[in-house]
């Protein structure tokens, strides 16, 4: 698991990657792969300008899987990054979890605390970024990212982007304490905002 510091911010957003922040790719491995999604930009950039902390929490099983070496998800990263600054947002943390517990290869083989639906990543964020996880929300395509939302004790929010739409039709929301199934990244966080504020 990888991560970024960032300044001391009281709520955060946590994004899943691939299918929620992007485009889904089946095991995404290279930089010019990447395509952000409608509202992405422009809802990471509101929320930038509200001082809520937007952090992507990602499982990276091609690393496990040997499809592609671990190094290369820096270079991932920073393009990512750089598609959003192009648009004025900004990402106060990328985490990422490169382990399976079963397909895993040499040291990449574990059962860790960082896979989602475990809470891991969320939980090192909140610790090295001052967060309130119980007033933060985790936005993602599957439900390993709900769940792992919920175990940190985040509201969460399903997204029909990705495999959302097929989670929608198996999952129950009350289960990961979650606010509703949204079209979009953007529609999700203005009824979060909608609800923190009432």
């Amino acid at each position: 698991m990888n991560g970024v510091t960032c300044d001391a911010l009281k709520r955060a957003v946590f994004l899943d990657r691939d299918g929620t922040v992007n485009v889904e790719v089946h095991y995404l491995s290279q930089p010019d792969q990447l395509e952000l999604l409608p509202t992405v930009a422009e809802t990471i950039e509101r929320l930038n300008g509200l001082g809520i902390a937007v952090i992507v929490v990602t499982n990276q099983a091609g690393v496990a899987r040997g499809y592609f070496p671990e190094h290369r998800l820096n270079d991932i990263h920073h393009r990512l990054k750089e598609m959003l600054a192009r648009r004025n947002a900004r990402l106060d943390g990328v985490y990422y979890c490169p382990h399976h517990p079963d397909s895993g290869l040499g040291r990449y083989k574990i059962v860790c605390e960082c896979r989602k639906p475990m809470p891991g990543m969320l939980t090192r964020a909140a610790t090295e970024c001052g967060l309130d996880l119980g007033n933060s929300l985790m936005i993602g395509d599957r439900e390993s990212d709900l769940q792992a939302g919920s175990n940190a004790g985040c509201r969460t929010a399903l997204v029909r982007t990705g495999y959302g739409t097929e989670t929608a039709a198996m999952i129950d929301l009350a289960d990961v304490r979650g606010i509703g199934v949204f079209d979009s990244v953007g529609e999700a966080v203005e009824s979060w905002l909608t609800r923190s504020q009432s």
